[in-house]
């Protein structure tokens, strides 16, 4: 009797062995092709990083977008507002790799920028100087642009208005709108905040906060979600209008006006710690966390109240700012929800959907961003603000 149970049990044995077997096998093929992936995904960026770097220094032409039929780039002149991004580029990739090579072209781009510390004509001072000699002075110590930026910041304070609290946006659009204020200005307060930390002058500082105080009191709604453009009264400071220039139209919700209003308040704080700044970030991300327009993978469509949606294209550069936004915001809070979304959002860029195909040879890394939808300028094309704000929310997550 004791012989068919040993055989029985034999038979156990190597059926469980088999399956053992198997079970290993699929295991370590399943390991091997998520490492094949993740070795293809860091190839891909690393082969972009390689067609910034390589791309020809030009004096006074930038890199900012490209053609999305022609793949021709897109260049512009340092009095762009998108000129200082290129040059910040090529500094954070220094950061990121540690490699000399995009130090020394950071560094020759970067000395073209020099000419627009005096540019009193625009609002986007830190945009320009600070993305550029301010990412280089963090790596440098240079005190020359030390000095260019301080310089900037008292350019840029020069359009500051005591009787509105404000700094002026745009100077055209002049018979319509008295004095534009966009949520976009909110990021150029960081020039002003490290001009004073760089000078012991407190005017900047004071300038920015005003700033700020006035955009908090009129640029939001009731819903959390960010006006793109208030206009006021030069005389008595009092709200004229609340209007769109990059938006689908005036009471929708422009996609990067939303990332830029997160961004810029938890900027603020972080120089502040004024509570209201956070709070108010806070209560704007959720209201882009939680739209329920907004897609799976956390790419917003250009304006989440677009009527044509799904069939809008996204603005990956929302995405770029936003994440950043919410890794700095997770170090204040410790809210492990804003975490877990700022790694969706990498994690989905990161991938072949959305990083620009290896045989196109143009200085950006990632594809499907939106400048202006009103006016059907570079739409679902790559962009170098987008590239700029993923590369800094890349770092911020690696300082975690």
């Amino acid at each position: 009797m004791n012989k068919p149970l040993k055989k029985v049990n034999f038979l156990i044995i190597i059926k469980l062995l088999i399956c053992t077997t198997l079970l290993f096998t699929s295991c370590k093929t399943a390991t091997k092709e998520k490492n094949n992936e993740q070795i293809t995904t860091d190839s891909l960026l690393t082969i972009r990083y390689q067609k910034i770097v390589n791309y020809p220094v030009k004096d006074d032409a930038f890199p900012r977008s490209m053609d999305a039929t022609s793949k021709e780039v897109r260049l512009v002149k340092s009095n762009d507002w998108t000129s200082g991004f290129y040059p910040g580029n090529l500094w954070q990739l220094f950061k990121l790799t540690n490699q000399n090579t995009y130090k020394e072209k950071a560094n020759d781009w970067t000395a073209f920028m020099e000419d627009q510390k005096f540019n009193a004509g625009t609002h986007d001072m830190g945009f320009k100087m600070y993305c550029s000699f301010g990412e280089g002075y963090e790596v440098t110590n240079n005190e020359n642009y030390k000095d260019i930026l301080i310089t900037s910041a008292k350019t840029l304070a020069t359009r500051f208005n005591k009787n509105v609290g404000a700094l002026r946006s745009w100077d055209f659009n002049k018979d319509i709108w008295e004095f534009p204020v966009i949520i976009d200005n909110m990021m150029n307060l960081e020039l002003l905040f490290e001009a004073t930390k760089m000078s012991g002058d407190s005017i900047y500082h004071k300038i920015a906060v005003k700033h700020a105080n006035t955009t908090l009191k009129n640029q939001f709604r009731a819903d959390n979600s960010v006006n793109h453009v208030v206009v006021y009264d030069t005389i008595n400071g009092n709200v004229k209008m609340k209007v769109t220039h990059q938006g689908f139209n005036d009471e929708s919700s422009w996609a990067r006006g939303q990332s830029w209003a997160i961004y810029g308040f938890t900027m603020a704080y972080r120089y502040t710690k004024d509570p209201a700044y956070l709070t108010q970030a806070e209560a704007t991300a959720t209201f882009f966390m939680e739209h329920p327009n907004l897609p799976e993978d956390g790419i917003p469509y250009w304006d989440f109240n677009h009527p044509d949606i799904p069939n809008v294209p996204r603005d990956v550069s929302a995405a770029t700012i936003f994440a950043s936004a919410l890794f700095e915001m997770y170090n204040f809070t410790k809210n492990e929800g804003y975490l877990n979304f700022s790694n969706k959002i990498l994690a989905n860029l990161q991938t072949p959907n959305y990083i620009l195909d290896k045989d196109i040879e143009a200085p950006f890394i990632l594809n499907h961003s939106t400048g202006n939808g009103p006016k059907n300028d570079e739409m679902d094309v790559p962009i170098n603000y987008a590239d700029y704000y993923f590369l800094e929310a890349l770092l911020r997550k690696k300082e975690l």
